[in-house]
């Protein structure tokens, strides 16, 4: 069972990244996926997630208009779509597997994390 993000890189301010989120050994269609950030000398933070029954997403604000989420269950994979990016979003970006999903506060009830990709934004 493992999960593994990537797709990060370096970017300059304003410009667009997509992260994937890859599952092995599991059925990520059984799962919300939720996506989190965190940056140096800071604690991790959640950026949102996605549901898996009918691809509802939530978003906190910090990211709202600029983030978008998508999966294709068929690839066992999840997607963060980054535009507009600011030197702010500067972070390792991780996903994980959730077992509940909520329009109000998204993910809940945790399972499995993947490793990071970093995602760095120059100003």
């Amino acid at each position: 069972v493992q999960l593994q993000a990537s797709g990060g890189g370096l970017v300059q301010s304003g410009g667009s990244l997509r992260l994937s989120c890859v599952a092995s050994g599991f059925a990520l269609a059984h799962y919300a996926i939720g996506w989190f950030r965190q940056a140096p000398g800071k604690e991790r933070e959640e950026v949102g997630c996605i549901s898996n029954y009918d691809d509802s997403t939530y978003y906190v604000d910090s990211v709202k208009g600029r983030f978008t989420f998508s999966r294709d269950n068929a690839k066992n994979t999840g997607y963060l779509q980054m535009n507009g990016l600011k030197p702010e979003d500067t972070a390792v970006y991780s996903c994980a597997t959730f077992l509940k999903y909520s329009d109000y506060n998204g993910c809940t009830l945790p399972g499995s994390w993947g490793l990071g990709t970093q995602v760095t934004v120059s100003s």
